[in-house]
């Protein structure tokens, strides 16, 4: 069983990024490969979301993930691993 701890930060930034420069726009976030990235109007907090995980990004590297489905975040865990795979 994934838990949330398992969750590397630089990588979850990395794919962040990776959503911005290669996702499509979408009202005021930006969409790639199912994962959603957008951030407040001051860029100090980020989000990340896929189906019902939201992953905040909060100042000096703390994070919060809320999410109804262990399996989502099992899932959402693989889809950042693959990104930043396919990035390579």
């Amino acid at each position: 069983m994934m838990e949330k701890n398992q969750i590397v930060l630089n990588d979850v930034l990395q794919a962040f990024n990776l959503v911005l420069v290669k996702g499509y726009k979408v009202d005021s976030c930006y969409e790639y490969q199912g994962v959603k990235a957008w951030h407040d109007f001051d860029g100090y907090t980020c989000f990340l979301s896929y189906k019902d995980l939201t992953l905040t990004l909060l100042f000096h590297g703390r994070y919060t993930v809320d999410f109804q489905q262990q399996e989502t975040l099992s899932t959402f865990v693989s889809k950042v691993n693959k990104l930043l795979a396919s990035k390579a």
